[in-house]
């Protein structure tokens, strides 16, 4: 066989393993999300659950019971993803984070650990801007750390305060009717209580 076509032949062979390749790469990342979409959802569902059937019925001695008694029978027969410990993180995120609708929008960006970091939280604004930072930024948990450490919320909410303060024309403007929604980027919203 000449060389020239020997060469030929070594490069379709190349591209076609390139290609196919890039193919798999793809659908793995792609499988991974999906399974860390649905193990979110299913953590909130869980804390969903035991919150509103059992929590909420103002049987709370009952409600702590119950809640180590689940952990013990779940992590015997699917492991230790649902002992005490996470058990009650799935409570406290359904807690922080009570709308199913964005948690499903989140949920396709962020991973489990994600939430974890967002969960203690002070305020519902500061864990939406930095999930929102999160997913348009691709932020792996230790750039959300890093975020959420360097208080890049607050500074920014300074800074917004100070320059609508320091102004007089915008200090003393009140808006005619307040809008209904606050659209963030990846299209969640989250509604505001105006004092009138």
């Amino acid at each position: 066989m000449p060389k020239q076509k020997k060469n030929n032949i070594l490069s379709i062979e190349q591209n076609l393993f390139k290609e196919l390749s890039q193919l798999i790469e793809q659908s793995q990342q792609q499988l991974a999300a999906q399974a860390n979409s649905a193990l979110t959802m299913l953590f909130w569902y869980i804390g969903n659950r035991i919150n509103k059937n059992i929590l909420q019925n103002k049987r709370a001695n009952y409600g702590k019971q119950i809640v180590v008694t689940l952990a013990r029978q779940l992590a015997e027969k699917y492991g230790r993803n649902f002992e005490e410990k996470n058990l009650r993180r799935m409570l406290q995120f359904v807690e922080q984070f009570t709308d199913k609708e964005i948690v499903v929008s989140l949920s396709r960006h962020l991973s489990w650990s994600h939430f974890l970091v967002l969960i203690p939280l002070k305020t519902p604004e500061a864990r939406l801007f930095y999930a929102q930072a999160a997913t348009t930024q691709a932020l792996g948990v230790r750039d959300l750390r890093k975020q959420i450490a360097t208080k890049n919320f607050e500074r920014k909410t300074i800074a917004n305060s100070q320059a609508t303060t320091g102004n007089p024309a915008i200090y003393n403007m009140r808006p005619l009717a307040p809008p209904e929604n606050i659209k963030l980027t990846v299209g969640w919203s989250l509604r505001l209580r105006y004092k009138k």
